[in-house]
């Protein structure tokens, strides 16, 4: 159960007022789930909401849409694995200090990721990244150092 799983059982009018809305998928890709890391299948109900990815106090605290599956328990990756789900896009990368201050900012396609990670985290001011999806933007993972 995830801290999304309470949105499921709300109205359309309720979910409105938290700024969020019920969507089904149409396309696969195309519905990325932020707490899964999976695409979500055609037909498969989501709601997109807006999400504090960044509750920092600086200039680069940030909220943006993300796509939640019903279904969806958290993701849990190795070191060094990549979700599937980023294979296919073009992905920004943003890498923070420890402060919350942007240090460093690119984009690459998701089957060249470690590499621009690798560079990022090269540098040791660099405390984690932050990834979204470059065409709509949507929040996608938080990367940190192994």
């Amino acid at each position: 159960m995830s801290q999304f799983s309470p949105l499921f059982s709300m109205s359309d009018e309720e979910l409105a007022q938290q700024g969020a809305i019920r969507v089904t998928a149409d396309e696969r890709p195309g519905f990325p789930c932020r707490v899964s890391l999976q695409d979500a299948e055609v037909g498969e109900k989501l709601i997109l909401l807006n999400y504090e990815h960044l509750p920092v106090a600086t200039p680069y605290r940030s909220r943006h849409a993300i796509y939640v599956r019903e279904a969806a328990s958290e993701a849990q990756l190795a070191i060094d694995e990549v979700p599937q789900q980023m294979r296919p896009r073009l992905l920004s990368l943003r890498a923070f200090d420890a402060d919350g201050m942007m240090k460093a900012a690119d984009v690459a396609p998701g089957t060249a990721i470690e590499k621009l990670i690798e560079q990022m985290f090269a540098n040791p001011s660099i405390a984690f990244l932050h990834v979204h999806n470059a065409k709509w933007g949507c929040y996608a993972a938080r990367v940190d150092r192994a």
